[in-house]
């Protein structure tokens, strides 16, 4: 019998994991179809809507282990001939309640939570009857392994996140996941979805991919997936239908090759700075030959060091971010002052206007009317538009009715007499000062009194951009990241006189875009563009004083989701130099405009690497126009590193003090949602603060000790 509610008890357990919300394994029999017999039905339920998620803590382990006690009772007395466990609606499971984590503070309990997983789901692979996962909705980390514990899996092809994301937090799948997944998808695969996708901040599977991988047996449409499982599981039952395995175990060759490229991987996201993915690739590569009783017991001491380590904590840290402090902005005026948006207008119809036309008709389900110099160019942007929304009906991913309701909401004049009703107009014209309030003059004199005026600027003044109009109080920041349909940030600065109602409706229309919005104090580059322009000025210094590019790029490796000139290729090196030149009128010589970087832009290079054979070289063109230094200086990887962390220490110092942003948590925010910087770090603060950079260049921890850390 399964004894996870006799072992592991709240003496070994912390007491913060009795805080979960309690997932419950709901238990019931059914009839198979064409007379296989009787079912158990295990349904995971926390009786909650979908925006609570199954979790399992403790007690949701204990509600399992019993489920299982009972279905193990009833095969005995042949009362069943399968057992089957769900989720509830638009949710199978998504893994371990980690609420608890903070209050573990001895290995032993975090080895206790490791042995509870291993032990609820052993007790799955051990029922004397066949076992089957029916994964209806999401399903992540534990939910996911819950599944492979099974005999067989079917899918929903609706199914929007499968993922196993534990290294993109600092921890390993380690209910069974590294023994589990390569043995019977391949190692290969299993590195695709262990190391590759949570190292790609989080890459998700949908139901078909995850069935592609092997990782579901059958797949099925969602309206009536429960009951085609259930017949799917009467004609394996019966015989009808047979699941074929391969013995991915065999070919020795082929598991040390896809080892060797989850290294790879790592080496290139983390540089071995995050412990995780390299304990992962050590339990996969064991998996081959273990037995599950050695594996299991692996992954228990792995999961044991790796919860008492800072990673997770960090890992921790940035997850709550997203999923609490994100959803209440830190300065965010009361709700109830924000007005009615039912018309949005946008100046510009380049690229970047496109993409916010697009993302508000789609989000908010209002018209948009966008404007430019001449038809041509507002032909292109629409075009762009409805041409987009056409590219999804081709694929399938949205349905002529809903195309033909988008298709409509976007339009576009020459005049700006069509943002007479519009409560929201947003410029995405040309990063200049002069050109910008020109626009916003022009657009105050045909808009009413109330109407929020919004600029997309990156970098610019919102103060000094409404100084001439009439209703400057109407001026918000609104400072999108590219591409704006994937980037989560959102950033809103309130210029000296933004009064609170157009600061509620921008932080109101934020929301309903479904952005992570951060209030941000009107200041040269705000928040992101200002640490990125330390980090990459800093970078590009080093590179002009004689370090060697790829030294330079060890020393941040694991910092951002790329190499920072990588970086300067993805947003263009125009506006890379634009930000950093800004930032060194406003702050002087902290910053460092590169002259290679200009050069490059007075030659219309693209960034420093070109395409070989689909691999980025650099550039040879490029090369020759770098700055080569009279007297070379030649940094190692830990100068280089200490240099750049010291200057972003420095530079969030000011920030904090100057109150550029509510306080460090909001840095991370932004860090982590506007510029992808690792969640296994906590973006960045939690990192300098872990080194004693802080310590170091600001005389004190930017975080309170145990906040994103072990307690001491």
């Amino acid at each position: 019998m399964n004894d996870v509610s006799t072992r592991y008890t709240t003496e070994t357990i912390p007491a913060g994991a009795s805080d979960e919300v309690v997932t419950e394994a709901k238990y019931r029999l059914v009839d198979l179809p064409a007379g296989a017999g009787r079912a158990a039905l295990i349904t995971l339920d926390n009786g909650h809507d979908h925006t609570k998620p199954n979790t399992f803590g403790l007690a949701g382990l204990r509600s399992l282990s019993a489920a299982l006690d009972q279905a193990e009772a009833a095969a005995a007395a042949g009362e069943i001939v399968a057992v089957a466990v769900t989720g509830k609606p638009f949710i199978f499971a998504v893994g371990a309640d980690l609420t608890g984590v903070p209050f573990v503070t001895e290995r032993a309990q975090a080895l206790a939570v490791a042995q509870a997983g291993h032990a609820a789901f052993s007790a799955v692979m051990d029922l004397p009857v066949p076992t089957f996962a029916f994964v209806n909705w999401a399903a992540m980390g534990g939910g996911v392994e819950l599944s492979l514990a099974c005999d067989y899996r079917t899918i929903s092809s609706g199914v929007p996140a499968i993922a196993l994301p534990e290294c993109f937090l600092g921890l390993v799948p380690g209910w069974g996941g590294c023994y589990l997944l390569p043995r019977l998808i391949g190692p290969a695969n299993a590195v695709t979805v262990i190391i590759d996708n949570a190292l790609s901040q989080n890459r998700m599977l949908k139901g078909p991919q995850a069935v592609q991988l092997g990782i579901g047996d059958a797949m099925f449409e969602p309206a009536d997936f429960l009951a085609e499982s259930i017949r799917w599981a009467a004609s394996v039952i019966s015989g009808a239908t047979t699941v074929q395995r391969t013995d991915h175990t065999v070919d020795e060759a082929a598991w040390e090759a896809a080892m060797k490229a989850a290294t790879t991987i790592a080496n290139a996201k983390t540089a071995g700075t995050a412990p995780a993915p390299y304990r992962a690739i050590a339990l996969m590569a064991a998996a081959r030959t273990s037995d599950r009783a050695t594996a299991f017991a692996a992954e228990d001491d792995a999961l044991a060091d790796l919860i008492m380590g800072d990673e997770l904590r960090a890992g921790l840290y940035s997850f709550n971010l997203i999923q609490k402090r994100a959803k209440r902005p830190a300065g965010a005026p009361d709700k109830a002052l924000a007005r009615p948006v039912t018309k949005v207008g946008i100046v510009g119809a380049g690229l970047m206007a496109s993409q916010l036309a697009l993302l508000f008709a789609e989000k908010l389900g209002v018209p948009v009317v966008m404007t430019d110099l001449d038809q041509a160019r507002i032909d292109k942007g629409v075009g762009y538009v409805h041409g987009d929304i056409a590219g999804r009906v081709a694929k399938g991913r949205l349905s002529q009715d809903r195309a033909n309701f988008l298709t409509g909401l976007v339009t576009g004049s020459t005049s700006k007499e069509g943002f007479a009703d519009a409560e929201f107009v947003i410029e995405a014209v040309f990063e200049e000062l002069a050109v910008k309030q020109q626009v916003f003059a022009e657009v105050e004199a045909v808009v009413s009194p109330t109407c929020v005026l919004a600029t997309n600027t990156s970098s610019l003044s919102i103060t000094a951009m409404a100084s001439g109009l009439q209703h400057p109080e109407r001026v918000v920041g609104f400072h999108f990241f590219n591409p704006v349909a994937v980037m989560p940030l959102l950033e809103i600065i309130p210029g000296e006189r933004t009064d609170d109602a157009t600061l509620a409706t921008a932080f109101a229309v934020g929301k309903g875009l479904r952005k992570t919005t951060i209030r941000v104090k009107d200041a040269p580059s705000f928040i992101t563009n200002r640490l990125l322009g330390r980090f990459m000025g800093e970078f590009s210094r080093i590179i002009d004083e004689g370090t060697p590019l790829a030294v330079a790029d060890q020393a941040v490796a694991g910092l951002a989701p790329m190499p920072p000139f990588v970086l300067v290729g993805l947003v263009g090196p125009a506006i890379a130099l634009h930000n950093s030149q800004t930032l060194v009128r406003a702050f002087g010589d902290r910053f460092y405009a590169s002259p290679t970087l200009e050069r490059m832009v007075a030659a219309g290079k693209p960034g420093f690497f070109t395409l070989v054979d689909g691999k980025p070289v650099a550039d040879p063109e490029v090369l020759a126009m770098a700055v080569v230094p009279e007297h070379p200086i030649v940094l190692t990887v830990p100068q280089a590193r200490a240099r750049i962390l010291s200057a972003l220490a420095d530079e969030v110092g000011r920030m904090l003090q100057d109150q550029v942003a509510q306080a460090p948590q909001d840095i991370d925010l932004a860090m982590i949602t506007g510029a992808g910087f690792s969640f296994w770090n906590g973006g960045l603060v939690p990192l300098l603060d872990r080194e004693g950079v802080s310590e170091q260049v600001v005389g004190h921890r930017f975080l309170p000790a145990g906040v994103a850390s072990v307690p001491a």
